[in-house]
């Protein structure tokens, strides 16, 4: 009788440490990111940084073994910019600190705060505007090691993610040359474009002339651009036969200087529309020639034309 009691009592004993062992094994796969407060970075054996290129975009990627990806981004048109991408949730969102520091290595010289980071939720935690961005740079061009720190999501513990300056300055060489190239202009800049008119004029002024130079040279270099719509429109001044002919002059206007500059006539698609499609109550907003550009994959039912700004402007 003793003897089956303490059978049992060791099959409930071994029964209860297996439950509790799967236990943990199902909580580290529910919530694995959770517990790993610490430090994130690479060393001197896997340090490595890539750049991507094109007239398009210059992108410095540098992976962050455990953590992520931190990625300097400049786009055709815009600025330096720099964010950590990381699919697991570490951080809390909230406030966190950016601090440059000198690699172990380096003992003895002093860590640079360079401000507060806003930490917030998805793929994308930390993104820095341009001052910071370039601050960044200069840091790992200088041999330091910027470094985020914020709190953890579980355990509030300080999750430290550091960018390593190992093989930086070869690649930042390439992203600079990259930058000089890039294009003026991206297509969110320039996929819908307006150019305003006076009252009654179809002429063109020098800074209108600078705008569609950007266009066309994005147009000549994006080959997925398949259509350029080019809608004119007046206000509602005078009448409406005279308003229609003069929308197709300011139309035609624009679409001359597109193929005097080089785009292909057969991309291009022009339509006038006098004041049927006021933008605003103010006629000087209406006054104007619309650009969109089509890319491959757009949504055919984009190609009406209503007022600039709308779902469906021309």
């Amino acid at each position: 009788m003793l003897r089956h009691s303490y059978g049992m009592f060791m099959a409930i004993h071994f029964y209860n440490k297996a439950l509790n062992f799967l236990a943990t094994l199902t909580l580290g796969a529910v919530l694995p990111v959770y517990s790993m407060a610490g430090s994130y970075g690479a060393g001197i054996d896997n340090s490595q940084w890539y750049l991507a290129e094109s007239v398009f975009e210059c992108s410095l990627v540098h992976e962050v073994p455990g953590y992520g990806r931190a990625v300097f981004r400049h786009r055709a048109g815009e600025k330096l910019s720099f964010f950590l991408e990381s699919e697991a949730h570490l951080m809390r969102p909230g406030r966190g600190s950016l601090v440059v520091e000198a690699p172990s290595w380096r003992p003895g010289v002093a860590a640079r705060p360079v401000g507060v980071v806003k930490v917030t939720e998805g793929r994308r935690p930390v993104s820095l505007d341009t001052r910071q961005a370039v601050i960044l740079a200069q840091s790992l061009l200088e041999g330091m090691q910027p470094t985020v720190t914020r709190d953890s999501w579980y355990d509030g513990n300080p999750v430290r993610v550091q960018v390593s300056n190992i093989n930086f300055n070869g690649q930042y060489q390439r992203y600079r040359s990259c930058a000089a190239n890039l294009l003026p202009v991206n297509i969110d800049q320039v996929g819908r474009s307006r150019v305003a008119f006076a009252t009654g004029s179809k002429k063109l002024s020098k800074t209108d002339m600078n705008q569609l130079d950007n266009i066309v040279a994005y147009i000549m270099a994006d080959s997925t651009v398949e259509r350029v719509f080019v809608d004119g429109h007046t206000d509602d001044v005078g009448s409406r036969i005279d308003n229609r002919a003069l929308s197709e002059d300011r139309a035609n206007v624009v679409a001359e200087y597109l193929k005097n500059r080089g785009v292909d006539p057969d991309l291009i698609t022009i339509r006038s529309h006098g004041d049927r499609y006021p933008a605003s109550r103010r006629r000087a907003e209406n006054r104007r020639t619309t650009i969109r550009l089509q890319r491959e994959g757009d949504r055919p039912e984009l190609q009406q034309a209503n007022g600039y700004g709308s779902a469906s402007a021309g």
